[in-house]
Order: C-alpha cells, then sequence, then structure tokens
C-alpha cells in the first residue's frame, strides 16, 4: 500500500497538469455542475430546518440569544453575507418552536436530512468504481445525517458556551487571538470535509486521501467566499433583478459554488485513488 501510494503521490508530482485535468474531465463526464446544483437545491431546502432542529434541542440547555450568536459564526463560512437573514429566519422560528409539536418535529427531522442524501448519492457517481462493488445498507445511509446534525449540535454548543464565557468576562481579543480562532475554524473545517470525505462514500477511504481532499476543499472554500462577499457586496445586479426573491438566490448560489468545492475535491480524490488501476490497465494494453 505504501508503495502504490508512493508511485501515486509521484505520477501526480511529476504531470500534475495532466492530474488537475483528468479531475476537471472526471468532474465534467460525472456530470459534477449537475450534481452540485441539486445538493445546494435540498441543502436550500434542509439548512432552515435543520438549524432550527439543533436550536430546539439545544435550548433546553442554552441561552437561544446566544446559540443564534455562535450560529452566525457558523453561517458565516456556509452563506457568505446572508447569515443575517438565515439568523432573522430561525429566531422568528424559534419563538414560535413551542407550537410545532410532534409531527413539525418529525418533519423538521425529514427535512433536514434531504442535504446528506443528496450528497451521498452524488458521491456514489463519483466514486463509481467503488460502488460496483460494494453497496452500503440503507439504514446507515438513514443514519448517517443524524450523527452529522448531533455533531454539528454539540460544536455549537462548544462555541456558544465558550464566546458566552468571554463575553461574560469582558474580555476581548488581539491580533493574535484572531489569527489563532480563524486557523482553528480552518482546522474544523479541514476536519469536517476530511470526514465526509470518509464517510460518504461507499467503501473503507484512507485517512491520507480523505485529508488530500478536505485540504484541497476548504482552501479553495475559503479563497470563494471571500470573493463571493466581495462581489454580493459591490457587482452584483441580483437585487435588482430578482428582488424580494434575492436573498434565497444568494444562498442557493453561495451553496451551490460550497457543492462545486466539495465534488471537486471528491473528484481529486477519485482520481487519485484510480492512478494505479490506470498504470494497470495502461500496463495490460501494452503486454498485449
Amino acid at each position: 500500500m505504501t508503495i502504490l501510494s508512493s508511485s501515486r503521490t509521484r505520477a501526480v508530482i511529476l504531470d500534475p497538469l495532466g492530474f488537475i485535468k483528468r479531475v476537471l474531465s472526471g468532474f465534467r463526464a460525472n456530470q459534477g455542475f449537475l450534481l452540485s446544483g441539486a445538493i445546494a437545491y435540498y441543502t436550500l431546502l434542509s439548512i432552515i430546518p435543520m438549524i432550527a432542529l439543533i436550536l430546539v434541542v439545544l435550548s433546553q440547555f442554552d441561552d437561544p440569544q446566544d446559540l443564534l450568536a455562535a450560529l452566525r459564526d457558523y453561517l458565516v463560512l456556509v452563506t457568505p453575507g446572508q447569515a443575517d437573514a438565515v439568523i432573522s429566519q430561525v429566531d422568528v422560528f424559534l419563538q414560535k418552536s413551542k407550537l410545532i409539536g410532534i409531527i413539525g418535529f418529525v418533519l423538521l427531522l425529514f427535512f433536514s436530512s434531504f442535504a446528506f442524501t443528496a450528497l451521498e448519492n452524488a458521491m456514489c457517481v463519483i466514486f463509481f468504481h467503488r460502488v460496483s462493488i460494494k453497496r452500503r445498507h440503507f439504514l446507515v445511509s438513514a443514519i448517517i445525517p443524524y450523527i452529522y446534525i448531533l455533531l454539528l449540535a454539540i460544536g455549537l454548543l462548544l462555541v456558544s458556551i465558550v464566546s458566552g464565557y468571554l463575553r461574560s468576562h469582558g474580555l476581548s481579543l488581539g491580533i493574535m487571538d484572531t489569527l489563532f480562532i480563524y486557523l482553528l475554524g480552518f482546522s474544523g473545517e479541514v476536519i469536517l470535509l476530511t470526514s465526509l470525505y470518509m464517510v460518504m462514500p461507499v467503501g473503507r477511504l484512507s485517512l491520507k486521501h480523505a485529508l488530500i481532499g478536505g485540504v484541497t476543499a476548504a482552501i479553495l472554500w475559503e479563497a470563494t467566499r471571500h470573493v463571493l462577499v466581495w462581489y454580493f457586496s459591490t457587482l452584483s445586479l441580483v437585487n435588482l433583478i430578482y428582488g424580494a426573491f434575492s436573498t434565497a438566490i444568494v444562498i442557493l448560489i453561495s451553496l451551490e459554488a460550497a457543492a462545486i468545492i466539495l465534488l471537486l475535491g471528491a473528484q481529486v480524490i477519485a482520481e487519485y485513488e484510480r492512478i494505479g488501476s490506470r498504470q494497470k490497465n495502461l500496463h495490460g494494453l501494452q503486454t498485449e
């Protein structure tokens, strides 16, 4: 395995442009833009129910306003420039959360898993060489979204507790502290993306391969979200064209950009995995 991994790395280093070309070609062949559009659409359907579900549960343990403040820091990473719009809608829901009842809670559970289901199906297309060998039990696929929702809830609760402690003690952050928190957030982003690449595709994926995709996607997203914030605040005509629908359109565009980057990271891993098999096929053809 070590020899094969080193040969793959050597192949990428010797021909990086060729590897990038294969990644983009595979992404296009797998209808990556169409898949990312589906993920963005289902994430748009899921994001409010998922956040509402998390906050309804966590509000039993922490102050809802502290949770909303911590949530805003999360949403800045996912929906750049539109975090306040999502927060205001979630706040409205929280004020009426006591009216949802058991059926409403079940509906929240149902809709909050849409994004993860769409992502898993997209991963099956990109890692088709794995699906043909091994398929995942449907109960495992049903449980995975709620494990991630639980992890997000735990992370949100921890961020809320820490930020509440800082505010209550009047502690201000210096430049080094701010940089440390940013790097900590970026590391968390890499860990989350790496875990998605390890869990979502069928079969066992090595940590090294998942980390390659996680770092690639995190770097691309950090650059993209800053560009999106700048574009929507200076050059965009979305408000003029779509009017009242502009918030949903901007969030959808941001989510699609994130989905494209997420699937590109998966395509990088898939192409990296197939280097060995491609070399074997070429060797077999030459032998014949």
